[in-house]
C-alpha cells in the first residue's frame, strides 16, 4: 500500500467499514451480480456494500468535433466515466494526500495531487512538478525548479507551496508517511529563491535526494490547506466533485492540467472489499476497473474475452513480520530459525498459485542495489530446531496474526503454519479485522502477515527500518544501522554506495525482522473496453493506477 500502499502497505493495507447490505437491495441496484452467483461468493454481500454506481454512464461521450472522440482502433478517445473498484477504509477515509496508506488512498491521491517527483518502471525518480533539479558540489544543497501549473482554483504552484507541504508533513506533531523520507531536509533553512526555485538545504551529503521527492505520501498541496475531504484543491489531472468515507469519490477531468487533460470526463473511485465483490461487479458491469484480483480469478477469465486481466509482475513483497523488539524474536537464533522453517516455492505456489517468485529476505528484488550475490535461503528443518534449542525456545508457541485483507495472506499463514510444526513450533493462526489490521500489527502482537508495493530499496529503509521510521513494523532499532544509512546516502561514488547498501542487506539477511517469501505479480481487471492500462507499472510507479492517460474505447 499499499504500505502503500505500499502498501504496506504502503502503502498497502485494504479495510472496511460498512455495513452488510439485504439482497434484495442488492438486487434492485446491481441487477445482474445475483444471477452470476454474487450472493453465493464468500463476504460477497458486505463487500460490494459501500459500491454507489447509480447513474453511472460506462461508455465514451466525447463531443464530435474533439479529435480525440473520433479515436478508434486503438486511438484515445474522450468522454465517459470510468469506475473503479479498490479495497477501502471505511468511515476513516480521507482525502488528505500526507495520510494516504491504502492502495485506494494513493490511486485518490495521485487523481487529485502532484508531487515534485515520482517513480518510473524502474523505480527510479521522474520529474513531475519539479522540472529540474540541480546539487552542489557537496550534495548538501539542492535546487529545484518547478514547472509551470495550477491548481484547481487557478492559484499557481509555488515554491512557497512545497515548502508549506513539506514543513506540514514534518510536523512532529503528525504521523504522515512520508515523514521519514524527508528527515534529510533542513526545512527551517530550505527556502523559496523566486515564485518557482525552491533551494533544499540538507543535514548531509545526499546523493539519492530525488527519491525524497518521489518518496511516498510527499504530494505538494496549496499553501495553508488542512481540509481536503470537503472539497479537496490540488494539481492533479482530476478535480473534486465528492467524496463519502468508505463509499464514493467522484472526480471530474482537469481541461488545465500541466500534463494534458485526462480522456475520461469522469472518474469514480467505488469500495469493495471482498475481491469477490470486485470481480461480480466487473462481471455485470457496475465497473470497469478492479484492482487487485486473486491469482485463481485471473486464471479463471485470462483470455476468456469476457473482461480483460493485466499482470504487473513481481510488483508486490509477501512475507512475514518478527517483532525484533519482544520475545520470542528478541532473539537472533529464533529469528534465523523461522528464516530456515519457510519453504518459500510450498508458500508461493500455495498461497499465490504460482502467480509470484520466491524472496531471499530481501525486499526490492531487481531493483537498483540489491543483494543479488548472497545465497538463496533454503528449509532447514533440522538447523531450525538447533537454533530455536540453543535458544531455549524448543517447543515454541506464537501467535501469527493474519488476515484475508490482502491477497494470500491467510493462505500463507496456514501454509506456514503447517510448515512450523514440523520444527516443533507450534503456531496459532489469529485473523484480524480488515477495519484495523495494518494500525493493529504496526505496534502490537509478535509476527504477523505483511506485504509491501513497490518502492526504491533506499526509500523502503528509510520508511521502515530506521529507528524513527514511521512505519517500523519489525521494529528494528539500530543506531548503527541507522549510521550505515546516512553514509549510504552521503556517498558520491555509486558502486561505493552500492557496497554500504550491501552490507545493510547482509546483515538484514541474517538476523533482520522481515521474513520475506516471495514476490507476487500484481493483478488487475478490467472491462473489455478500457484502454491504456499501463502493463510495465509496479505497484505505487506513476503509471499504476494511472488514469489520466486511460479512455473508454
Amino acid at each position: 500500500m499499499n504500505d502503500g500502499p505500499m502498501n504496506d502497505g504502503p502503502v498497502n493495507d485494504d479495510r472496511i467499514n460498512d455495513e452488510p447490505m439485504s439482497a434484495a437491495v442488492l438486487d434492485s441496484r446491481f441487477p445482474g451480480l445475483r444471477r452470476r452467483g454474487f450472493l453465493a461468493a464468500a463476504g460477497g454481500v458486505a463487500g460490494l456494500g459501500a459500491l454507489t454506481l447509480a447513474g453511472c454512464a460506462g461508455s465514451g461521450s466525447g463531443s464530435a468535433d474533439d479529435p480525440a472522440a473520433k479515436g478508434g482502433g486503438g486511438k484515445p478517445t474522450r468522454g465517459g466515466r470510468l469506475r473503479a473498484a479498490f479495497a477501502g477504509g471505511g468511515a476513516s477515509e480521507t482525502l488528505d494526500p500526507h495520510s494516504a496508506s491504502l492502495f485506494a488512498d494513493v490511486a485518490r491521491a495521485k487523481a487529485l495531487f502532484d508531487k515534485l517527483a515520482d517513480y518510473g518502471p524502474d523505480l527510479s525518480a521522474q520529474p513531475r512538478l519539479a522540472s529540474a533539479w540541480e546539487p552542489n558540489a557537496g550534495l548538501d544543497r539542492w535546487k529545484v525548479t518547478l514547472r509551470e501549473a495550477a491548481f484547481h482554483d487557478g492559484r499557481p504552484v509555488t515554491a512557497a507551496d512545497v515548502l508549506y507541504s513539506y514543513r506540514r508533513i514534518a510536523d512532529p506533531e503528525k504521523a504522515f508517511r512520508a515523514k521519514a523520507s524527508l528527515e534529510p531536509v533542513d526545512l527551517k533553512a530550505s527556502r523559496a529563491l523566486d515564485d518557482r526555485t525552491v533551494e533544499f538545504v540538507l543535514k548531509r551529503p545526499t546523493a539519492e535526494f530525488p527519491n525524497v521527492l518521489a518518496a511516498f505520501g510527499a504530494y505538494i498541496v496549496p499553501e495553508g490547506e488542512q481540509d481536503f475531504d470537503k472539497k479537496a484543491v490540488g494539481s492533479g489531472p482530476f478535480r473534486f466533485v465528492s467524496f463519502a468515507p468508505g463509499k464514493s469519490a467522484v472526480f471530474r477531468r482537469n481541461d488545465d492540467h500541466w500534463d494534458g487533460a485526462p480522456y475520461l470526463d469522469e472518474l469514480e473511485f467505488v469500495v469493495a472489499n471482498e475481491e469477490s465483490a470486485r470481480v461480480n461487479a466487473l462481471l455485470g458491469g457496475q465497473i470497469e476497473y478492479a484492482h487487485e484480483l486473486n491469482p485463481t480469478t485471473a486464471r479463471a477469465h485470462e483470455g476468456k474475452g469476457q473482461i480483460q486481466i493485466v499482470r504487473l509482475p513481481g510488483s508486490a513483497m509477501q512475507g512475514f513480520v518478527m517483532k525484533t523488539d519482544r520475545p520470542p524474536f528478541d532473539d537472533k537464533r529464533v529469528r534465523e530459525a523461522f528464516f530456515l522453517i519457510a519453504d518459500r516455492k510450498e508458500l508461493v505456489d500455495g498461497a499465490l498459485s504460482g502467480a509470484g517468485e520466491i524472496g531471499n529476505d530481501l525486499f526490492g528484488k531487481g531493483y537498483e542495489y540489491y543483494a543479488a550475490g548472497l545465497p538463496q535461503r533454503e528449509q532447514d528443518l533440522d538447523r531450525a530446531r538447533a537454533l530455536l534449542k540453543q535458544a531455549g525456545a524448543d517447543g515454541l508457541t506464537v501467535t501469527l496474526d493474519t488476515s484475508p485483507v490482502a491477497a494470500g495472506f491467510t493462505e500463507a499463514a496456514t501454509i506456514f503454519r503447517d510448515q512450523a510444526a514440523k520444527a516443533g513450533v507450534t503456531i496459532t493462526v489469529k485473523t484480524g479485522s480488515k477495519d484495523s489490521y495494518w494500525k493493529d500489527i504496526l505496534d502490537n502482537g509478535t509476527l504477523a502477515s505483511y506485504r509491501s508495493g513497490a518502492m526504491p530499496i533506499e526509500a523502503h529503509i528509510s520508511q521502515r527500518l530506521l529507528t524513527d521510521s514511521t512505519t517500523n513494523a519489525t521494529k528494528w532499532h539500530h543506531k548503527d544501522f541507522d549510521a550505515l544509512y546516512q553514509q549510504a546516502q552521503s556517498t558520491r561514488d555509486k558502486k561505493e554506495r552500492a557496497a554500504v547498501y550491501e552490507r545493510m542487506q547482509r546483515r538484514l539477511h541474517a538476523e533482520g525482522g522481515f521474513l520475506i517469501w516471495g514476490f507476487a505479480d500484481w493483478i488487475i481487471g478490467t472491462a473489455r473496453n478500457v484502454q491504456g492500462v499501463e502493463t510495465k507499472a509496479p505497484a505505487n510507479s506513476v503509471d499504476w493506477a494511472r488514469f489520466d492517460k486511460v479512455w473508454l474505447a
